[in-house]
């Protein structure tokens, strides 16, 4: 059996959510949008299902994923509904709603209804994806309170860089926030996962963590909250072959890399079409048996190399941790030039083993 795995740590995953819970002093939707970033939203939900005050997922496909599945705490839907046919489902299932859209007011104020929704206003305060914008904030505030069709709202925004913990953004998008909703008496859903981390300032009576629930700092700086999140996902291999290489030899697609000195070379059954990131390029960190060492050559769809030259132990069979505890996976998405939340949702093929449950 191909030796390609991915180990999911359930304890991990609690300690997170617990840290974004101290953290925000508040209630916390727990983020299990794209199947929980490549951890699995089913397994995921269910080891949160205990504490967690709710679940926030993309659309309602995910959502009734996890209805089936037994999950009976509030799920909102992040990005509302597509369609309006789509509102029976959200009463029968009796999931939360976010409301972006005058359109969607519309259908809400149309719709028949057994029970009130559970409605969360989006403002777009400066993000400029999808939101109301500051001027018809107040206005669909009292047409949803007026139509009898709701029984609480949740008032909400997004912020665009939270993750820049001295820029200037996360403070304009919260005093537009304020202005907009002045004289609303409402809960308020502000912070994301680096807003709970950076932004303790920013008041939040909903957090919405997600990357950090899987172990992954938002930031490109040390940040000492961040610091203490513990990775959920590991994602490991074996050495399935062992090259001795002599000066001047090529490795891989496109002789990407050439050895410099003599050079044991380590194939490792991992690639691209695993999830790896195939522009990581020569010197993205791996660990053989414990020890780090880094990738040389391009990632092929599914094998890489490793330099095994300095480590005389590893060889054939030799555990290899592409990311985890020891790997950051932060640290491989910069080297690939992109963030760790794409490379967990590129996760496939790599099965899922879970502990901590």
């Amino acid at each position: 059996m191909r030796p390609a795995q991915a180990l999911i740590d359930l304890a991990a995953l609690r300690h997170n959510y617990q840290l974004a819970r101290q953290c925000s002093g508040g209630k916390a939707l727990a983020v299990v949008k794209a199947d929980a970033y490549g951890h699995g939203a089913v397994v995921c939900a269910q080891a949160l299902q205990a504490e967690a005050d709710g679940f926030a997922v993309a659309c309602i496909e995910e959502a009734l994923e996890l209805r089936a599945a037994g999950i009976d705490q509030p799920i909102l839907l992040l990005e509302g509904f597509f369609e309006a046919s789509e509102l029976a489902l959200i009463d029968q299932h009796q999931l939360w709603c976010v409301v972006h859209s005058l359109w969607q007011l519309d259908a809400i104020e149309q719709a028949r209804l057994n029970r009130p929704l559970r409605v969360w206003l989006k403002l777009d305060s400066g993000m400029h994806r999808v939101g109301l914008f500051p001027e018809q904030y107040q206005a669909a505030y009292q047409r949803l309170q007026a139509s009898g069709k709701v029984d609480k709202i949740v008032l909400m925004t997004h912020f665009a860089r939270a993750d820049e913990l001295d820029c200037t953004r996360t403070e304009e998008q919260l005093a537009v926030f304020n202005a907009a909703r002045e004289g609303l008496q409402a809960e308020v859903s502000l912070r994301n996962s680096p807003a709970i981390l950076g932004w303790p300032q920013v008041p939040s009576d909903w957090v919405r963590p997600g990357i950090m629930l899987y172990g992954a700092t938002p930031f490109e700086q040390v940040q000492a909250l961040a610091a203490q999140l513990k990775p959920v996902m590991t994602l490991q291999s074996k050495i399935i072959s062992v090259r001795e290489l002599p000066v001047g030899e090529p490795v891989g697609y496109a002789a990407r890399f050439v050895a410099e000195r003599p050079t044991r070379v380590g194939v490792v059954a991992m690639g691209y079409a695993d999830g790896y990131p195939r522009h990581a390029p020569t010197g993205t960190p791996v660990a053989v048996d414990g020890q780090l060492t880094r990738i040389i050559g391009r990632v092929s769809m599914d094998m890489l190399t490793v330099d095994l030259t300095d480590l005389p132990q590893a060889g054939l069979g030799s555990r290899v941790e592409l990311w985890g505890a020891q790997v950051l996976a932060s640290d491989v998405a910069a080297q690939a030039q992109t963030i760790p939340y794409q490379i967990f949702c590129n996760l496939r093929r790599v099965p899922r083993l879970y502990s901590g449950q």
